[in-house]
């Protein structure tokens, strides 16, 4: 009997080891090593307010901050130059020729970044909204894909770059609203429609205008990205657009109703920084 108890007790201590063995092996992080990447994606969820984004929903339409009732018909904007970082300092830049993305809130395949980052658990995301200058003043044969100017300068059908002034449009949102008056100061069409294109790099030679924007998140407060081979993880940000009437340089449509490459630009920029909360992370 006392033999049968011994056997009991050691195959329930050596399951209880083995238990604790998995775990334990399951929450270390392996060794940072920059030669092995894994799958890593950040999702863009874009949101107004406490909504879900619609396009042209006249019977639902938001309202802002200045008590204005708008709705919206296109929403999108670069993110480039992707960077993780682990909570004891190490960081790894995604390369730069695999860190370019437009997301269109119109194309739901677009709202995941996918890149490859070391295996690893990080607690800080780093990206930049909009196009860095060092890229945009390349030559053509190193802006591909969503940089090519000539499939993103399509300016009517959602083009991102502007042909006169040879920049990126980081940040493209447009809509109507019934404020916006039907003069030269408005919507001279009559269609009441606003539009927010943002950009500027700093200029080429000489200094303009430079909106481009670093957007770090904190990822300890809602899920650290636990980046491993056998799987993908997905941190899920909410992408706020409300924020461009009410982020710290909050405006009304009426006022503002077109801001384009202008020195009030600046302004709705800065906004453009508190667009982005982390809600949670897939490992």
């Amino acid at each position: 009997m006392i033999k049968f108890k011994y056997t009991i007790t050691l195959l329930l201590c050596s399951a209880v080891l083995l238990i604790c063995s998995c775990k334990k092996s399951e929450d270390v992080a392996p060794d940072f090593n920059e030669r092995n990447l894994a799958p890593f994606s950040v999702e863009f969820d874009n949101i107004i307010g406490d909504r879900t984004l619609t396009f042209n929903n006249t019977a639902t339409p938001y309202t802002n901050a200045a008590g204005e009732k708008f709705t919206v018909s296109m929403l999108q904007y670069f993110i480039s130059n992707i960077k993780v970082a682990t909570a004891d300092g190490k960081e790894y830049a995604v390369k730069q020729d695999s860190s370019y993305f437009l997301i269109k809130s119109s194309d739901k395949a677009t709202r995941f970044a996918k890149v490859r980052v070391p295996e690893g658990d990080y607690t800080r995301l780093t990206f930049t909204l909009g196009v860095d200058s060092l890229r945009s003043t390349m030559g053509i044969d190193k802006r591909t894909g969503v940089l090519d100017p000539a499939a993103a300068g399509d300016h009517d059908s959602g083009g991102m770059y502007w042909g006169w002034n040879s920049g990126y449009i980081f940040f493209r949102f447009e809509g109507n609203s019934n404020v916006i008056s039907d003069d030269v100061n408005g919507d001279p069409t009559g269609k009441k429609q606003f539009k927010y294109h943002i950009g500027g790099f700093g200029g080429y030679s000489a200094p303009t205008i430079n909106n481009i924007k670093t957007i770090t998140v904190d990822l300890t407060t809602a899920g650290i990205a636990r980046v491993r081979k056998d799987r993908q993880s997905n941190v899920h940000l909410f992408v706020d657009a409300m924020k461009v009437f009410n982020g710290p340089n909050s405006f009304s449509i009426a006022a503002h109703p077109n801001v384009m490459f202008s020195d009030y630009s600046v302004n709705i920029a800065k906004n453009l920084t508190s667009m982005f909360r982390h809600d949670h992370t897939e490992n």
